[in-house]
């Protein structure tokens, strides 16, 4: 064979020869946008991730916050962000319900994204000031309907969790009375705790201290399930107001078109971490609440999603909040 032969069939074989930069992911560093400003809760809980998953990925895991608009300048760059699993975004209920409900934005919450997995979140928990004339959930509605006109709410903001939970509280107990909006939830808190405003919902981490403490009465976890770090608490379905469900959840997402092999990993990845004894002892220190098995798959993230737009986009609409 002449050398100019053997040079070609070296090329032939060499092109026949797969890039394992081609087959392989990850094979570079993974960016994990936040769409909120740094030290928010959708910002830490990421964080508690990092270190372990560049272990579990072998890649460099990079956080940036890209924070603005509600979180919706955030999520536009993820939704044009190459679908190469390079980039996800850490998302919450805010981001993915909520907002396509009340902000404009250049994006589809539903079809320009890819479920990765769930992540770890926070029940609500209703909870009053002290001297509240109610000691149980079913108490506190009797107290509501015979007051509706003396009745302050406190939310920690206009579109937050807090504010949906006030306006779901009003349509399951068919009363109407007055929603006091802060900005963010340290001073709402803190006029609840003095007794400025009546009433409140929102994460339990925000209040579970100051229940033990006697400054603030808990009548309620809302979701179907009680606390691990409260288990005394009854659920509100328990108390006598069934559907009054209200929770932070977060999730990381990819943008659509996202190849399925890097969904999978990233997704084993994060169950690994999420399964490591360490982890999940911080976790749940910190009062979040681990997905169980059967809500790990992106197939459920996909149906909780749904599931919660079906739920809140009538009761978001039909109270005529917007947020642009």
């Amino acid at each position: 064979m002449t050398l100019k032969c053997l040079f070609f069939a070296l090329l032939a074989v060499v092109a026949s020869v797969p890039r394992a930069s081609a087959e392989t992911y990850p094979s570079k560093p993974v960016t994990i946008v936040v769409p909120f400003a740094p030290g928010g809760a959708t910002d830490v809980l990421p964080r508690l991730f990092v270190e372990r998953l560049q272990a579990e990925l072998g890649q460099p895991v990079v956080i940036e916050n890209v924070g603005g608009a509600g979180g919706t300048i955030g999520m536009q760059r993820v939704a044009r962000a190459a679908p190469d699993g390079y980039t996800i975004v850490c998302g919450n209920w805010t981001t993915f319900v909520s907002n396509g409900a009340i902000m404009k934005t250049s994006y589809d919450v539903v079809t320009d994204f890819e479920p990765v997995i769930l992540l770890p979140g926070n029940s609500h928990v209703i909870a009053a000031k002290k001297d509240l004339p109610a000691s149980n959930l079913a108490e506190l509605v009797a107290w509501l309907k015979a007051n509706q006109d003396k009745v302050s709410m406190a939310t920690a903001g206009v579109g937050t969790g807090g504010h949906f939970g006030a306006v779901l509280l009003q349509n399951l107990t068919h009363t109407d009375f007055p929603l006091v909006h802060y900005r963010g939830g340290g001073p709402a808190l803190a006029d609840l705790l003095a007794g400025h405003v009546d009433l409140t919902t929102n994460q339990a981490t925000v209040f579970l201290p100051h229940m033990r403490d006697g400054t603030v009465k808990v009548f309620a976890v809302l979701a179907d399930h009680r606390l691990a770090q409260a288990p005394d608490i009854p659920t509100a379905d328990e108390a006598g107001l069934p559907g009054f469900h209200v929770s932070n959840w977060n999730g990381f997402w990819a943008p659509k078109g996202t190849p399925k092999d890097a969904i999978a990993r990233l997704n084993a990845a994060v169950i690994k971490v999420m399964a490591d004894p360490a982890m999940t002892e911080r976790l749940v220190k910190l009062t979040y609440e681990i997905p169980s098995a059967a809500q790990l798959a992106p197939e459920a993230l996909a149906a909780l999603q749904k599931a919660e737009i079906e739920k809140w986009w009538p009761i978001i609409k039909a109270a005529k909040i917007t947020g642009n």
